[in-house]
């Protein structure tokens, strides 16, 4: 019962950190992707046409779905218990009887759950530009889970070595970013020459655009098994050793 409790107050507290502040953490997120799909999808998208079959607003209305979910899921995790190091909170949690894996399973569903909520809010306004359809609800639903989770534990491994505001930020601008953007939002890895488009398959973001595409469209360049073994096999990865970091308390304890 305590656990469950612990659990419930670090979700509560999470959840009640990006709703407060939604000016930054949603609003951002909500005027971006308005302008993806503007210039991307209805400005240029009639001068390139069809892709994979679909028109190309409805092509990239999964990536830019996705890509929305995983920077937030990210970047609510880092920069909150970054915060939480930097204030000197972390010492009230580490010698509280709270499990490891409780505190780590709090701020990963506080991750997803800020994923899920400027999801929505970007499905929403993709409704303004487009006839959003959903193949397999399904499939849909688990790949956004896998992904925010997965995006989650890397935002916890970013915070726990971060020592300053700057280090939290230099992974989602050099290494996130470029991953996110050739990662097939914008595009088929068809239409790659054969070098770049073996290359890419490095890019586990890749997979992960993928399997949210044949959610919404019944389409991927991706064989769905392979996108969740390879997303699944990141998350247990992380998960352990986000807990070995945290059992050494590597970047915790002074």
């Amino acid at each position: 019962m305590n656990t469950l409790i612990a659990f419930q107050t670090i979700v509560y507290k999470e959840v009640a950190r990006f709703t407060r502040i939604w000016p930054q953490t949603i609003l951002p997120a909500a005027v971006t992707t308005s302008l993806y799909f503007l210039i991307f999808g209805r400005l240029m998208g009639e001068r390139i046409g069809d892709m994979g079959g679909y028109r190309y607003i409805d092509f990239i209305v999964p990536g830019v779905i996705l890509m929305t979910v995983i920077n937030n899921a990210y970047s609510n995790v880092v920069s909150s218990f970054y915060s939480t190091k930097f204030q000197r909170h972390i010492e009230e949690l580490l010698v509280a009887p709270v499990p490891n894996w409780v505190i780590l399973a709090g701020y990963v569903t506080g991750g997803v759950a800020r994923g899920l909520a400027v999801g929505g809010v970007v499905t929403a306004i993709s409704l303004c530009f487009t006839e959003v359809r959903i193949h397999d609800y399904g499939i849909t639903l688990a790949v956004f889970l896998v992904t925010s989770a997965l995006f989650a534990l890397a935002g916890f491994i970013n915070a726990v070595y971060a020592n300053s505001f700057d280090d939290i930020s230099i992974i989602p601008n050099f290494v996130l970013t470029p991953l996110v953007y050739l990662g097939g939002v914008f595009y088929t890895v068809d239409l790659l020459p054969e070098f770049w488009r073996n290359l890419s398959l490095g890019n586990p973001i890749l997979y992960m655009v993928n399997a949210f595409r044949y959610g919404f469209l019944g389409i991927s360049d991706i064989p769905l098994l392979h996108a969740f073994s390879i997303g699944l096999g990141f998350i247990a990865a992380q998960a352990v050793f986000a807990l070995y970091l945290l059992n050494k308390g590597v970047g915790l304890k002074s």
